[in-house]
């Protein structure tokens, strides 16, 4: 058996080699900061002949997922990325892909939206596309996205639901850190080759997402939003077969860092929950039994996990890299308490906006913010 080879590299390109070690088919592909170096090297590699794939350069970013949602269709394993704007042009076709539900995996470099024009990383893009159907996974380090694109093809072909994989624009995408890989024959036995239930196919016709009446409509919406809370349990196994094959974790749904006796819980996502296990580090060595919870998947959103995970009586720090415009605070803050609400009287729940449009989020910073959110 061959071990596991150790490099150092990006985050884009952990995205790109998980793409060609997941054996995609089709990449159409559009650059856009700071997605766009996903694209190069999975170009380079289709080029010299590294990746057996069809790379479809286009004009912009509603062709790049009207092709993926073509090619999907076809029956192809599909891999595409973007950021911000990007991502808004897609809007439309986001919602193609999910209601014809095809089980294209996208990675969302996450990055700050016009206007005015920022290239460094919020969240407000992809959380702005909460209700387009995706399943969307929020990754911490440069071997999550690596990780988590392996299990998004896994869960996504297994329940026929396209999985968006959001990291950090710079902070992820353009450091570098070390990167385990798998031996190959441990990510096929992981992700075995795409076998589409159906497909189009010129010698065989047949129509697809054709017009339906309401009562045929309805159904087919129902079907989604259930199947797509019937996703966490698919989740939870991918990760946990990853964890047995490969012999890395991440967590499933969520990820905790010294939480079992917490009295204040930090609650974020991406590369500052990363940052935020030393503000919890700096913070236990004042005395606070501080400890971090970070959703790994957004949608759909873990609620039984998260409120089974939470100490009791805890003060849950929620740090937003977004705003819920016309309501107070931001979107994380928000769906927690939506899900708290009737079920644990015990939780106060407190909420800051910060590191909008790339503002540097240190250590300190971030734990000088929650012992300030502790006196409000």
């Amino acid at each position: 058996m061959k071990a596991a080879q150790v490099i150092m590299n990006t985050g884009t390109h952990a995205a790109a080699l998980a793409a060609k070690c997941a054996r995609v088919d089709v990449i159409p592909g559009y650059p856009i900061t700071p997605q766009t170096s996903i694209m190069e090297a999975i170009a380079a590699m289709v080029e010299s002949g590294e990746m057996n794939a069809r790379f479809i350069p286009v004009e912009g970013e509603h062709s790049v997922l009207a092709a993926a949602v073509a090619a999907s269709a076809a029956g192809a394993r599909v891999f595409t990325a973007t950021s911000a704007n990007g991502l808004l042009y897609m809007h439309e076709v986001l919602h193609m892909a999910s209601g014809g539900r095809l089980p294209v995996v996208m990675c969302n470099v996450n990055r700050g939206i016009f206007a005015p024009w920022t290239l460094w990383a919020d969240h407000q893009d992809s959380f702005s596309q909460r209700d387009t159907g995706w399943i969307q996974y929020h990754c911490s380090s440069n071997q999550e996205v690596f990780n988590t694109i392996l299990q998004a093809f896994r869960v996504a072909e297994q329940i026929n639901i396209p999985v968006m994989v959001n990291f950090d624009g710079f902070a992820i995408s353009h450091c570098l850190m070390p990167l385990t890989l798998p031996p190959q024959e441990d990510i096929d036995r992981f992700l075995p080759p795409h076998e589409p239930e159906w497909r189009l196919d010129p010698q065989n016709p047949s129509s697809f997402s054709n017009v339906t009446m309401a009562s045929e409509y309805a159904p087919f919406r129902q079907m989604l939003s259930d199947d797509i809370r019937a996703s966490i349990p698919l989740v939870k196994q991918a990760a946990q077969e990853y964890k047995e094959i490969t012999g890395m974790w991440d967590g499933d749904t969520i990820d905790t860092y010294r939480l079992e006796d917490a009295e204040v819980v930090a609650f974020a996502v991406n590369s500052m929950a990363a940052e935020l296990r030393l503000s919890v580090d700096i913070l236990r060595d004042q005395g606070i039994k501080a400890g971090l919870l970070r959703p790994r998947l957004y949608l759909p959103f873990p609620a039984e996990d998260i409120i089974n995970a939470l100490p009791q009586n805890a003060q849950v720090m929620v740090l937003d890299r977004n705003y819920n415009f016309g309501h107070p605070g931001g979107i994380l803050a928000s769906e927690l308490k939506s899900v708290l609400f009737g079920r644990r009287h015990d939780i106060t729940v407190k909420n800051r906006v910060i590191g909008i449009g790339g503002i540097d989020l240190t250590r300190r910073f971030m734990a000088e913010q929650i012992l300030a959110m502790m006196d409000e």
